[in-house]
């Protein structure tokens, strides 16, 4: 009988792309969100998952749930027998969480307190963390590995996933039955090769390939790219960058290690640094617009001059699934698609950290 799954924020980017690794790899996940980043599809169905449904020709089960629902979570545990969860729930950008750090204190602590509690009270204790390489903060060197320390975190949103990877660690330390393994993120890009499914963000996005992707089917006129004076190839920013379905397999990858009795074990998932109007140009082929220079309107995610390539989070590649196992990664060479305008603008002052795992804002 196939191992069943919790899958919390399931519903989103690289959540609906797990879960297709999930049913692909003969679990039986059990997806449970509140459509805070996902779009309704037909009945009470996600639209990612009603597409995971058919590209992979299984069901998938979905309950809309906020996981703050405590009452709602004990159900959810009583009704199914669980092996692990999964654990994508939460708020997650880092500019969101300077203007509103209660709401990124109250969601992603007290909810995975929440989680946590009840996962112990039915005897489940296998876990996977989707945490974030903001839990580094300012580098202390290049390239980052799982060895640099940890905490020094510049914004509401890094401390609340570095508060949570400490509240993991000494449970595990408390109770030797726990295992756990910890996935610091950088930043997820690209889509299932089908297509269906990939980052549709709900609002404005918080990472760089969605402006891409909307200034190419023409719904953003341009790309705003901050800065051009920065120690890199092509002067512009450097960002670390791991492909979702890399990602994804990290994590079923991540729940086989599990059954090893693994203890808590961290992993990176990050793989290539790589200059912001690089991707750009990669996904230009075939239109007839260009990168220009001029103004831009200050916003959260510029960078202060001179901070540039060290705020980034690059790493040297090694961490992916280190220890893991999992099979070989997509190798892509980049998005490619219709040529975007893109717009190349002076940095202007801002929270320091802001740019590490949100890349750009455009106006």
């Amino acid at each position: 009988m196939a191992e069943k799954v919790l899958v919390t924020g399931g519903a989103g980017y690289i959540g609906s792309h797990t879960v297709l690794e999930l049913l692909e790899a003969g679990y039986s996940p059990v997806v449970v969100d509140n459509f805070h980043n996902a779009i309704r599809g037909g009945g009470s169905m996600p639209e990612s998952l009603r597409r995971v449904q058919e590209l992979t020709g299984h069901s998938v089960e979905f309950e809309e749930m906020d996981i703050l629902d405590q009452a709602a979570l004990q159900r959810l545990f009583k009704k199914h027998s669980f092996t692990a969860v999964i654990h994508f729930a939460g708020l997650k950008a880092v500019g969101e969480s300077v203007q509103k750090p209660l709401d990124y204190y109250r969601v992603n602590l007290t909810g995975t307190i929440q989680l946590l509690e009840i996962m112990r009270a039915h005897g489940v204790k296998n876990l996977v963390f989707s945490s974030s390489a903001t839990v580094y903060g300012n580098p202390q060197y290049l390239p980052l590995d799982e060895a640099h320390p940890t905490g020094g975190c510049t914004n509401p949103y890094g401390k609340s996933k570095f508060f949570i990877e400490e509240m993991i660690r000494d449970l595990c330390q408390a109770d030797k039955a726990w295992n756990a393994v910890l996935l610091r993120y950088f930043n997820p890009i690209g889509a299932h090769a089908s297509g269906c499914i990939g980052e549709d963000p709900q609002g404005i996005p918080n990472n760089l390939m969605p402006y891409v992707s909307q200034v190419a089917i023409g719904r953003r006129e341009a790309l705003n790219v901050f800065g051009n004076d920065y120690d890199t190839e092509d002067g512009t920013g450097v960002r670390d960058y791991i492909h979702v379905v890399d990602l994804a397999k990290g994590h079923i990858a991540a729940l086989r290690k599990l059954k090893e009795q693994c203890g808590c074990r961290v992993g990176r998932e990050g793989r290539e640094g790589k200059e912001t109007e690089a991707w750009t140009n990669g996904a230009q082929r075939g239109s007839k617009s260009s990168p220009r220079h001029g103004p831009c309107s200050p916003l959260w995610a510029d960078l202060q001059p001179g901070h540039g390539h060290g705020l980034f989070g690059v790493t040297d590649g090694r961490g992916h699934g280190e220890g893991l196992g999992e099979e070989d990664p997509v190798q892509g060479g980049g998005p490619a698609g219709r040529r975007c305008g893109c717009l190349l603008c002076q940095p202007q002052p801002g929270p320091q950290g802001a740019g590490l795992v949100s890349s750009l804002r455009a106006g």
